[in-house]
């Protein structure tokens, strides 16, 4: 495919075509910001949802700290002549290339990883190539999950429980951030079971299945799962709501799969990560966890807001045992401390009760927010000359 010159395409809060070589360099950065250790073993991991968020910051961090070997799922969209890849696809393509420049031995698969043939294939990479499993990260955003035994597709919903959910929210679907006002009736008990079953944890016990059912757990097998919990003043939208219920479940399927015999009879561990806010694409779709995530950001700074980088490398020096684990009373692992401090949440409330003057107060956070959207696409990253031709059709790393 020609190189082809091309320009953000934006619909509401969500850009709808990428740039491949500003979300390539979005992942240098991001390697780079990781401090190089790779002395000692190097565990075989298997990460799903590797190509965006937490997903992507783990790959990387386990890579460039620990040496990991294994495979990393996703499921991108290729490049069509009439709309580019989807960023996640383009930083798999550069992350690749940073993983075979370092020597490190890892696959890429593009998949839906809800599903049965993907278990099967998967395992079956993991059989000739790697051998049993240490770490299975699982961190996958779907806004829908078709259940492999009764074939139900079901959609998950962002709604509160009980009552409609009134809030300020962010506006960053023109050139300058603004406040608006978002309203979400309460979600049914039919939409928080649907969510439960695309953002809970059955699926997540499916993988761990799976791999037992092939002898592909390792000694000492350790999953986790990433979650979230956040401030109070978005609780109602998203701790208390469907979402909530299904980060709830989540966290019941790591009780039940450390208690299981599958995991016992291995010594294996299985933990929910609780991370600290970030943009997502996932995130910014949520009605006034923009808004949060500006205020906190202009509280915090540049050096106070944790990026998924540095929490994902103190993930793995946890898991590794280079740092003790730190959980907390439901057994979680927590990353969250410096967003949730007192002090820096009683700011945040602060510019919450008068979001209009609290947003001119934080406007940094907000023009920060809005570019880290535009990043999430590879648009608008330092260093990328956007006015020039470039080549969309990037290929998916082989898995030989």
């Amino acid at each position: 495919m020609s190189p082809r010159q091309i320009e953000p395409k934006q619909r509401g809060f969500l850009i709808v075509n990428s740039h491949p070589e500003g979300a390539a360099r979005t992942v240098r950065r991001m390697w780079d910001a990781i401090p190089a250790r790779t002395d000692g073993r190097r565990p075989v991991a298997l990460i799903l949802g590797h190509s965006a968020g937490y997903g992507l910051a783990t790959l990387l961090a386990g890579l460039r700290r620990h040496g990991i070997r294994g495979i990393g799922v996703a499921f991108e969209a290729p490049d069509t002549g009439r709309r580019t890849a989807s960023a996640g696809w383009y930083r798999t393509a550069a992350a690749a290339r940073l993983a075979a420049d370092g020597g490190h031995d890892i696959r890429f698969v593009n998949a839906d990883a809800f599903s049965t043939d993907a278990k099967t294939h998967i395992a079956d990479l993991l059989e000739e190539h790697c051998g049993p499993v240490d770490y299975l990260v699982y961190s996958l955003a779907a806004p829908r999950r078709t259940d492999p035994a009764t074939g139900t597709v079901h959609h998950s919903v962002i709604k509160p429980l009980g009552a409609a959910y009134e809030a300020p929210a962010l506006d960053f679907s023109g050139t300058d951030p603004r406040i608006s006002r978002a309203r979400i009736e309460p979600g049914t008990a039919e939409e928080t079971r649907a969510t439960v079953a695309v953002m809970g944890g059955d699926d997540w016990q499916l993988w761990v299945r799976a791999l037992a059912a092939r002898g592909l757990l390792a000694e000492r097998f350790t999953t986790v799962a990433l979650t979230y919990v956040g401030s109070e003043v978005t609780a109602p939208v998203y701790r208390q709501g469907t979402i909530g219920a299904a980060k709830e479940h989540l966290e019941q399927t790591a009780r039940d799969l450390t208690a299981s015999a599958l995991l016992k009879e291995r010594e294996g561990r299985a933990f929910t990560v609780v991370a600290g806010a970030a943009v997502t694409q996932a995130s910014s779709a949520i009605p006034s966890i923009a808004l949060y995530t500006a205020f906190l950001r202009t509280v915090l700074g540049d050096s106070g807001f944790r990026t998924t980088a540095e929490q994902a490398a103190d993930l793995w020096d946890q898991l590794e045992g280079r740092t003790p684990l730190v959980l907390d009373e439901a057994g979680r692992i927590r990353l969250d401390g410096w967003e949730l401090d007192d002090q820096v949440q009683d700011r945040v409330r602060e510019l919450w009760a008068d979001p209009e003057r609290g947003l001119e107060e934080a406007r940094p956070g907000a023009d920060w927010f809005m570019r880290q959207v535009q990043e999430l696409y590879g648009w608008g990253v330092d260093g990328t000359d956007y006015s020039r031709p470039v080549e969309t059709g990037v290929p998916w790393p082989r898995q030989e």
